[in-house]
């Protein structure tokens, strides 16, 4: 996502368009199927940022959306920013009013998106008799289940948004990106990681390192 806003921002075409990224796969302890153990879960996401600044990294961009529970310790623990993917995600609902959101239990439960929602003057659409249903859509995702039930699931919680009456679904796990395209005729979908990457990009041009696009 990051590689196609270069492109499309600024006309990146050859390889060294590209910004210089650090990308860190950071397994942490979030799981569906047990209550989080917040603070090991902080102290890991924590100790994650910290190796990335010690790499000299200009800015971090996180794409998990349940880590942001604990945005604000996050950001205390390093010196240089850290993009805020619940705001990003937010910013990009103008055109839409009521919205559900697509989440882990954590996330949901965390209130982030219902206060970001309501920050940006749209209403939040509960939709909690599907949420074990979403819950089962990502633990299958990351065990690698079989794609069309994963499809089956997803199909399951749109048709719960549309029916509460959500003009927009807002997708806020990045694992629901590997079910490849998201679009939708029954409801308009708004993306958090892709909301993210747009702001990654943005940053990263205001920066001292401003993109370079090389001559043909």
């Amino acid at each position: 996502m990051v590689v196609t806003e270069c492109q499309k921002q600024y006309g990146a075409r050859h390889t060294e368009d590209f910004p210089h990224m650090l990308i860190y796969s950071l397994p942490a302890p979030f799981y569906m199927d047990r209550p989080t153990d917040h603070a090991r879960a902080r102290a890991v996401v924590i100790a994650g940022l910290q190796r990335l600044e010690s790499m000299g990294v200009d800015f971090i961009a996180m794409p998990c959306n349940t880590a942001h529970t604990y945005y604000k310790e996050l950001a205390a623990s390093i010196r240089v920013p850290l993009l805020n993917i619940v705001t990003e995600a937010c910013a990009s609902l103008r055109a839409f009013q009521r919205i559900a959101v697509c989440a882990t239990e954590t996330t949901v439960n965390s209130g982030l998106y219902q206060t970001g929602i309501a920050g940006a003057g749209k209403e939040f659409v509960p939709t909690d008799g599907v949420q074990g249903k979403v819950s089962e859509l990502i633990t299958g995702i990351v065990a690698g289940r079989e794609r069309a039930q994963m499809r089956a699931l997803w199909n399951e919680f749109v048709e719960a948004a549309v029916d509460q009456g959500a003009d927009a679904l807002l997708v806020a796990c990045t694992e629901l990106n590997a079910l490849g395209y998201l679009e939708d005729t029954r409801i308009k979908i708004a993306d958090a990681t892709a909301a993210l990457a747009r702001a990654t990009v943005r940053k990263y041009r205001e920066g001292s390192a401003r993109p370079h696009v090389a001559a043909d």
